[in-house]
């Protein structure tokens, strides 16, 4: 990959990325605490490292930002230094590895984006309900 940054300088820029914790993590936390739903752990040791988990019903909820995770990566990826296009495709195919090997053990993935998260909250929390139901929540 060429970049802008010499390796040890993007190592100290990356190193800076949350990747637990974030703002939107939080939003959705205290979200799913308004609405009464309990047992999800968070930070919790999985394949992908999931925000969000209900261990009993085995449903694992990731929080995607956009750019990271590559919604919208078609339509922008022209726009994007090879860097960065390399390094989003690459997040984009962990990510499908990641979530074969979750439903390969018998979870549930749920992956929702920051915009959603952000914008329609409701939508999110409705969606992590009926997968639960899906799973068993009565």
């Amino acid at each position: 990959m060429s970049d802008v940054f010499s390796k040890k300088k993007r190592s100290e820029v990356m190193s800076k990325i949350r990747y637990k914790d974030t703002k939107i993590e939080l939003k959705l936390r205290e979200a799913l605490r308004n609405s009464k739903l309990r047992g999800y752990r968070f930070n919790y040791k999985l394949i992908g490292k999931p925000d969000i988990v209900f261990t009993k019903y085995k449903v694992a909820v990731f929080c995607d930002g956009e750019f990271w995770h590559g919604r919208y990566y078609k339509e922008k990826k022209r726009k994007y230094k090879k860097y960065w296009i390399e390094k989003i495709k690459y997040n984009m195919e962990r990510d499908k590895r990641n979530n074969k090997k979750l439903r390969n053990a018998g979870w549930a993935v749920l992956r929702i984006w920051e915009k959603d998260i952000q914008k329609n909250m409701e939508k999110c929390i409705r969606k992590i309900k009926n997968k639960l139901k899906e799973k068993g929540l009565k």
